[in-house]
């Protein structure tokens, strides 16, 4: 007979994974208590490296069920769902959505749900590329500067370039403006890409 288990996760403390635990009751999943896993992780971490999922795979069997509530519960992508769920199919474990209406993702309308949901998440990744790219060249196009701003001001820059043609030290210069080394570094590596004729080269 298959035994149902089902995994609740939650990323913070300050959540709780019983809310969770409801729903899959009330969808009609009977599950006892010492078959519901439950872990405070964040999403971003793997499925893999989840130590209470680690624990569910170790006790879970051919036959045998997993209820999530959302398919973010299983990964942190859709890859990331995609691997578990292939990895659960091939220890012979079903594995039901409720998001999805309770959909079996090992069944084949489950795999092709899986197919959709990876080839959404691909598109709006590329989106999100593009969108980004874009933002950065129209950016560029209106002369705006990219990146961190500097710790040093302009005129600091030009006194840095300045003292160190004069043979100060980036240590010193660096201790004087109250900055790390490698700020007075990158106005130095500034000047030279400015072709600025420096004495210390």
């Amino acid at each position: 007979m298959s035994r149902v288990f089902a995994y609740c996760r939650v990323s913070t403390a300050d959540q709780h994974p019983e809310n969770q635990v409801r729903e899959i009751k009330a969808a009609g999943f009977d599950i006892s208590a010492r078959r519901v896993v439950t872990e405070h992780i964040s999403g971003s971490t793997a499925a893999s490296e989840r130590p209470q999922f680690a624990k569910l795979l170790e006790r879970i069997e051919e036959g045998d069920v997993l209820v999530v509530g959302k398919l973010d519960r299983l990964g942190r992508s859709a890859m990331d769902v995609r691997s578990t769920v292939d990895k659960l199919a091939a220890m012979g474990v079903r594995v039901h959505c409720l998001a999805l209406g309770g959909a079996d993702l090992t069944s084949p309308a489950g795999r092709m749900t899986m197919g959709v949901l990876n080839a959404v998440a691909e598109f709006e990744r590329d989106l999100l590329i593009e969108r980004t790219n874009s933002g950065l060249q129209r950016a560029r196009a209106e002369g705006r500067k990219l990146g961190r701003p500097s710790a040093l001001s302009e005129a600091q820059q030009t006194e840095v370039v300045r003292k160190l043609d004069s043979g100060a030290t980036l240590y010193a210069l660096a201790q004087e403006y109250r900055v790390d080394r490698r700020s007075i570094r990158r106005a130095r590596d500034n000047a030279i890409r400015g072709q600025q004729p420096l004495k210390y080269l």
